[in-house]
């Protein structure tokens, strides 16, 4: 039997979701935009992405293996590593690719110093508050010569860094992280620039600079903290389902699941949905947590397990097994998944696993 478990991938709205990031950018020219496919296109197909994506000016990816496989489709625009390279093989690879590269270590300079054969397109990263990768601001003009001395870096060398709070608009540290890139970068007028993800984007107009990249409001959700992807004009591009595959009418006290976490309030119809952990659903997704049947929202009750989910049914009239459920997606936003599983929606949309089916809309 085939698993019910199923995630529709709607092309038309990531194209529309790229579209609404280039109505937004701003920059005393158009900025280029950078979409941001990595781990797996944030888990809805990294080449589909990128082939539907195809008015996009660059790809960000974060590995080699994603950006090899990205040139093997055919894709042709430029394609960042953001974490650059760690081993000297590596730059075969790069040069064959036509790679561009992200520098945010000495060690990767030393590597460039010894082994430049072939021009590399660079971004040199500057660590203006994130603290995970980068060069501290002082040390921007040393690498930023050490790098202009080797003969086959590509000209120019482009700056960028990586804002740490962006998604909570009460914070002023991105304002503060802005004006130190804007402070350390002024003079290096031939440099393309680029700061803003998605919540710059959307939040912090001033950041755009040359290039921004739009990663998870690609998806059809929100970059900010409590957030709604429908107020930016964002549509939900994964819509994961499945189906009704039991229904039981159980009396007031009786339990629920695994270790009996949830007892019935009343006597109750509750439904078994065929789908848990298992498939990416989060384990730790409280009571109460909504998904959506026949158009009406009802509450999940008791543990996630690893291929099923229990869901109260007082609410919802009509309902039969073999309907169908709506996890997350369309009429139903992620972001209030996410939130009863005290996570994110990124991390939702890069759990779904193997097993569950992708079709492309």
């Amino acid at each position: 039997m085939t698993r019910a478990t199923r995630a529709e991938i709607n092309l038309s709205a990531l194209r529309h979701n790229l579209q609404v990031a280039r109505s937004h950018a701003q920059g005393s020219r158009q900025p280029k935009q950078m979409a941001i496919i990595k781990a797996n296109g944030y888990g809805h197909g990294l080449v589909e992405v990128a082939q539907a994506l195809s008015d996009a000016d660059g790809f960000g990816v974060a590995t080699i293996d994603e950006a090899i496989q990205l040139r093997d489709a055919g894709i042709q625009q430029p394609i960042l590593l953001l974490e650059g390279f760690n081993r000297p093989q590596d730059l075969l690879l790069i040069h064959s690719y036509n790679l561009q590269c992200g520098i945010h270590n000495e060690e990767q300079i030393k590597i460039l110093e010894a082994d430049a054969s072939k021009p590399v397109q660079v971004w040199l990263k500057i660590d203006t508050g994130m603290h995970r990768l980068g060069f501290a601001p002082e040390q921007l003009s040393t690498m930023f010569q050490r790098l202009s001395a080797i003969d086959k870096i590509q000209q120019p060398i482009n700056l960028m860094t990586h804002f740490a709070c962006a998604d909570d608009r009460k914070s002023d540290v991105t304002t503060q992280q802005h004006e130190k890139f804007k402070a350390v970068t002024a003079k290096f007028d031939q440099a393309e620039k680029s700061l803003a993800n998605s919540a710059g984007i959307l939040g912090w107009p001033d950041t755009h600079a040359d290039w921004v990249r739009p990663g998870i409001m690609l998806y059809g959700s929100s970059p900010f903290v409590g957030g709604s992807a429908k107020a930016h004009d964002l549509k939900p591009v994964m819509t994961l389902k499945s189906e009704i595959i039991a229904i039981h009418n159980f009396k007031k006290g009786d339990s629920i699941g695994y270790g009996q976490s949830y007892s019935c309030e009343a006597d109750m119809p509750v439904a078994t949905i065929a789908i848990g952990y298992g498939d990416g659903y989060p384990r730790h997704a409280a009571t109460g947590t909504p998904v959506l049947i026949n158009g009406v929202q009802a509450p999940l009750v008791g543990r996630v397990s690893m291929d099923m989910i229990s869901v109260d049914m007082r609410g919802v009239k009509k309902a039969n097994i073999g309907d169908e459920v709506i996890l997350w997606g369309e009429g139903l936003p992620v972001e209030r998944v996410a939130e009863k599983a005290e996570t994110i929606s990124y991390e939702l949309f890069c759990g779904v696993t193997q097993r569950v089916n992708f079709s492309y809309l």
